[in-house]
């Protein structure tokens, strides 16, 4: 199983943590399950005894989550996105500005 690493969880009212995540919720999930509960700065919040147990987060207290591009290589398929390699991206396009002006004049 794949675990997406470093995910920083956002939720309403309190700073960001960073969670590693078994897989994303998906629309008929009730929480958010993960373990490795850390804040941003690497450290164990106050409400964390031990760092090895899972947590479950309820969704209505979910801002949003936020994915790392580092770790979305493990999640190919999902959502039906694909992480892009920079040099796949084709470059933009030059205007022509002559044939430009020849579609004004026409």
């Amino acid at each position: 199983m794949a675990v997406i690493r470093d995910a920083v969880l956002h939720l309403h009212g309190e700073q960001p943590l960073l969670v590693d995540l078994f897989s994303l919720p998906s629309s008929s999930d009730a929480c958010v399950v993960c373990t490795n509960v850390r804040t941003v700065a690497g450290k164990r919040p106050l409400f964390v005894d031990r760092s090895d147990s899972f947590f479950l987060f309820p969704l209505p207290h979910v801002r949003f989550i936020e994915v790392p591009a580092s770790s979305a290589g493990d999640m190919s398929g999902t959502y039906g996105t694909e992480v892009v390699e920079a040099e796949q991206v084709e470059p933009e396009l030059e205007i022509d500005e002559d044939l430009l002006r020849r579609i004004r004049e026409s």
